[in-house]
């Protein structure tokens, strides 16, 4: 299949998921706005950057889909992206690991896992935390990241109460 078309049907499956994730967020009580950076308005509201920061400042969630709206481009590094021009905190990154390893723990069982991990080791070490582009632009927005693994149930909230496994992907120091 080409690239782009494959990258195309990538991007409009993340559309479909955000949808999903907007309802369950609404079934629990909160109000969520999904945005997507490809033209479909009949489903969804185009991303626009003041838009969304207005929605955050009302107190209320946005999903971003479809990636940057361009085949080639990753959706970390669309993350990487809307955190920098949301002015995020940090990027949290969910996987099917609970960090940042020194080899593929999958692969080798004394992979040792990471409490925090520089950018730059990230990159030189090729570590395969996210694409290289998506860590750079985190690296040069100062955005920390942080990887956990979105297979335990309840991990998320765990992560985010500051009680979760979890590597901090930032500067050194």
């Amino acid at each position: 299949m080409d690239r782009a078309t494959a990258d195309y049907m990538g991007m409009l499956a993340t559309v479909m998921n955000a949808l999903a994730l907007a309802d369950t967020m609404r079934l629990e009580g909160m109000t969520a706005r999904v945005m997507s950076a490809i033209g479909i308005e009949q489903v969804v509201e185009p991303y626009v950057r003041p838009k969304a920061l207005q929605y955050l400042e009302e107190g209320k969630v946005v999903v971003f889909a479809a990636g940057t709206g361009n085949p080639f481009f990753t959706t970390d590094t669309a993350a990487a992206l809307r955190a920098a021009e949301m002015g995020c905190d940090a990027l949290f990154k969910g996987t099917s690991v609970d960090g940042v390893y020194d080899a593929d723990p999958k692969k080798k069982k004394d992979a040792k896992r990471f409490e925090t991990v520089s950018y730059d080791r990230v990159l030189a070490d090729n570590l395969k935390v996210m694409d290289a582009s998506a860590v750079a632009l985190c690296r040069d927005n100062g955005i920390p990241i942080v990887v956990f693994s979105i297979r335990e149930k309840g991990n998320l909230a765990r992560v985010l109460a500051g009680k979760g496994v979890q590597t901090i992907v930032q500067e050194e120091g």
